[in-house]
């Protein structure tokens, strides 16, 4: 089944209530994981980082970095009560680290052992290294990155779950380590790759769900897709294109201040989102071509058999002028058409009278 995650990322607006909440309103949609975002926002951004164009006209204000994302943290023994909360619902929490401080929380005081890189840090090869040093499970985030910076990335990866105390970091080492056969087979075991478009919301022309075969056919890894879009079409379509994870923003309102609310869904979105991925799912099938269950009674319904176009005595030859095709099917196959043709029938038929061998 395709894991589905939904992206809560900062859309608390740093109220634990509306953390809460979020949790709560993921449960109800049915998703397998509730994301948040961990870090400290002086360790993220410089004082005078500007913000992205989209947070400024998501949030209608002009500020710095620092200033949005302090309003946004959330604190580390917080954190502790969202991991009870998640626990007691059944659902699983994950949280994104941008610095490492935050990292070394999630892992060794919340015990994570699935971890996301977010696709702003990919090119950010110690917080990389460090998030493959902890054995964990990995979700790679590719928006905005290229063939060449993804494979840079799964080198470092596959350095860090090699663990090679006597090999210091290095390019050359990172590039031996994704070509040996046992980081191929680590990064396979352990490494999921997502598509993505680092835009919000992401307009339609930039989407790109190709770009899922060209990852697939590269890397040879499981690929997924995080969602920026509007609304819920693409992540399904992204599912029937055969990604593995579907990660994707909602908030409670989108009319909410913050940055990421308007490219998010709202509760039902994200419930009908998740309904229709599991119908896509199922709808997928198992590839083999033949009658499904479901179909088999209709057979005789549908099909066609030969039939008797007018009275037939029995010995009498059949003939272009005496049998003609029609329903239903549970007669002589038209295929048998040729095989009939200047043969003594061994009956006689009334018209319309379906022929039985």
């Amino acid at each position: 089944m395709t894991l589905i995650i939904a992206e809560a990322g900062v859309n608390h607006n740093g109220s634990e209530k509306l953390a809460f909440e979020l949790v709560d309103a993921a449960y109800k949609a049915g998703v397998d994981i509730v994301k948040f975002q961990t870090f400290k926002a002086k360790k993220l951004v410089t004082a005078d980082a500007k913000q992205a164009e989209y947070q400024i006209e998501n949030t209608q204000k002009v500020e710095s970095q620092l200033a949005m994302l302090s309003r946004l943290e959330l604190s580390y023994e917080f954190h502790h009560e969202l991991v009870k909360y998640c626990n007691n619902l059944g659902i699983e929490f994950l949280s994104t680290a941008f610095d490492s401080e935050s990292l070394d929380f999630l892992v060794n005081d919340l015990g994570l052992k699935r971890l996301k890189i977010p696709s702003g840090e990919l090119t950010n090869a110690p917080l990389v290294l460090q998030h493959a040093q902890t054995g964990a499970d990995l979700i790679v985030s590719t928006g905005m990155a290229t063939l060449a910076e993804i494979e840079s990335a799964l080198g470092v990866i596959a350095f860090g779950y090699l663990a090679q105390d006597d090999v210091a970091p290095s390019l050359d080492a990172f590039q031996a380590a994704y070509f040996s056969e046992e980081g191929q087979a680590l990064l396979k075991n352990k490494v999921t790759i997502l598509h993505c478009t680092t835009e919000y919301p992401a307009p339609m022309k930039d989407i790109n769900l190709k770009a899922m075969d060209t990852l697939a056919n590269a890397f040879k890894l499981e690929i997924g897709y995080s969602d920026h879009s509007a609304g819920i079409s693409v992540p399904i379509a992204a599912v029937a294109r055969g990604a593995k994870i579907i990660e994707k923003h909602f908030t409670l309102d989108k009319e909410m201040e913050g940055p990421d609310h308007k490219a998010s869904l709202e509760p039902t979105e994200l419930a009908n989102m998740v309904i229709a991925i599991r119908d896509i799912e199922l709808a997928i099938g198992d590839g083999v071509k033949g009658p499904r269950p479901s179909e088999v009674k209709n057979k005789a319904i549908a099909r066609k058999s030969l039939v008797a176009a007018k009275d037939i005595a029995v010995d009498e030859l059949f003939n272009a002028e005496n049998i003609e095709i029609k329903r239903p099917g549970n007669g002589v196959s038209p295929y048998q058409y040729w095989e009939l043709i200047n043969t003594p029938s061994t009956k006689s038929y009334r018209e319309g009278e379906v022929i039985f061998g």
